[in-house]
């Protein structure tokens, strides 16, 4: 008898090919232990509020006005919400044709583009046109939007960061193109070589590979660096000269934990540098509610802008967006709030201002006490966190390690997190879910854990990594770092 169509031989074959380790082995393994009554510290994923961040409370607010309007109608809605709160409410609801049970334009509803427009001008200083901005369900699905535009099959390759947010990975496998590859230095704080790239898109050409597009992670994930304005504008015009698309993955633009390198758009650099440049390039940015002091991972609100990209193409991009009739209604409001908050003066903006500095305040010092502690550590060095929401040691792992996990049929760093995960709890993500260089080993973390539970977590890793360098170290080769 024939296989049936949804028989594992019988599966779309890309489907098997795409892998995505932030909900893969480890963390799958980590739920059958919380099943079992284990305490786990899920630091896999970027997901604030899972481990304890707090709603911001004026979004939350407007978007329970706006969840439940008849509230509106209430003589005693005053007491219990904030004049600025009801207002925006309003505002929100009169954007709406039918609030937030109805479909929205596919693009998103055309008063919140106008507010990611106007934030897009203030903070790069140069017009941004609501037309080209597209509201999505995150920015992980208007990163899938754009990908399924550029990738028309396996000759296309799109350029990625290794180590890399596995969700281009997967993509890329799924719509059956080819990721090419250019690694980030690890012993320059993860810095981007330009001389990387073109090494890079040579050898992808010279297999033949049509080179499209290059992805940036800006702060990076999971390596945690900023882009310096020096190496936007030699990215841009590597771009120019090997005519690609940039996509600008910036989700992380507001979580930036030291002074030296602050968040700077690739909009912003691509327009200073002008003529030939800004009216050529091809860019795609992302943004997401998920990250940043919002955290709003559920609601799933993102939005892409895209910059001298021809409206034919455009216009494709709403076709395939109508598909899906419209993004999450009450995600856009969430949008919205993100990047248009109270203002000073505002009833709300004294609390809002106070909630979200004391978040990312807390974020820049658990930056710092993880980044010590990992380097605390025998044979782990880790670079500091300048921005995002993770810390990427390298875990030098003693040969007798290396063959243990060989006998156990494990990757080395998979064999080494899930010995953490069952001694500590700790549910962390190996580095070869993201890429890695041949012999070099890795986990990803999180900085999310409550601060005040930050040095007991990291005594607990250090424990647990120091027995591990005795059980396996035969001494030689290895030094205390």
């Amino acid at each position: 008898m024939p296989p049936k169509p949804l028989d594992y031989e019988s599966i779309n074959e890309n489907v098997k090919k795409a892998q995505y380790a932030v909900r893969g082995e480890l963390y799958l393994r980590a739920t059958e232990l919380q099943k079992e009554g284990k305490k786990i510290i899920f630091t896999n994923v970027g997901n604030p509020h899972a481990l304890g961040q707090k709603p911001l409370t004026f979004p939350r607010q407007v978007v329970a006005l706006c969840q439940a309007p008849f509230l509106l109608d209430d003589p005693n809605v005053g007491l219990l919400f904030p004049a600025d709160a009801i207002a925006r409410a309003k505002q929100y609801l009169s954007f709406t044709s039918g609030g937030l049970g109805a479909y929205s334009d596919s693009r998103g509803t055309p008063g919140v583009r106008k507010e990611v427009a106007e934030f897009i001008q203030r903070r790069d200083g140069y017009p941004s046109d609501p037309e080209f901005i597209y509201l999505t369900d995150g920015a992980s699905k208007a990163v899938m939007q754009t990908l399924n535009t550029i990738i028309r099959g396996e000759g296309d390759g799109i350029m990625v960061p290794v180590p890399q947010y596995p969700l281009y990975s997967a993509t890329i496998a799924l719509l059956g193109g080819t990721l090419v590859p250019y690694y980030l230095e690890e012993t320059a704080n993860w810095g981007l070589d330009t001389n990387e790239l073109r090494k890079s898109v040579s050898e992808a050409r010279f297999k033949g590979l049509n080179v499209k597009a290059m992805v940036i992670i800006n702060p990076g994930n999971p390596t945690g660096q900023c882009l310096s304005e020096e190496n936007l504008r030699e990215v841009l015009r590597f771009c120019y000269e090997e005519n690609l698309v940039l996509l600008g993955d910036e989700v992380y633009q507001t979580n930036i934990y030291q002074d030296e390198r602050p968040f700077i758009s690739a909009k912003k650099v691509l327009m200073d540098l002008g003529p030939p440049l800004s009216k050529e390039v091809q860019l795609v940015s992302f943004h997401s509610v998920s990250k940043g002091y919002f955290g709003e991972c559920g609601q799933r609100g993102g939005y892409f802008e895209m910059t001298n990209i021809p409206p034919e193409t455009v216009d494709e991009i709403y076709k395939v967006a109508s598909i899906s009739l419209s993004p999450n209604v009450p995600a856009q409001i969430f949008m919205g709030l993100m990047i248009n908050p109270p203002k000073p003066g505002d009833i709300s903006y004294d609390q809002f201002a106070r909630e979200s500095k004391g978040i990312l305040e807390s974020l820049r010092r658990r930056a710092r006490i993880m980044t010590d502690g990992f380097n605390s550590c025998r044979n782990v060095v880790c670079n500091f966190t300048e921005g995002a929401m993770y810390s990427f040691p390298q875990i030098r792992l003693p040969p007798k390690a290396l063959e243990i996990a060989q006998q156990a049929g494990k990757a080395a760093d998979v064999y080494y997190c899930l010995k953490l995960l069952e001694a500590t709890g700790i549910s962390t993500v190996p580095g070869s879910g993201f890429g890695q260089k041949e012999g070099v080993f890795h986990l990803r973390t999180t900085i999310l854990p409550a601060e005040e539970e930050m040095p007991a977590i990291m005594d607990s890793f250090k424990k647990f990594n120091d027995d591990f360098m005795e059980q396996y170290d035969d001494h030689r080769g290895y030094s205390r770092l």
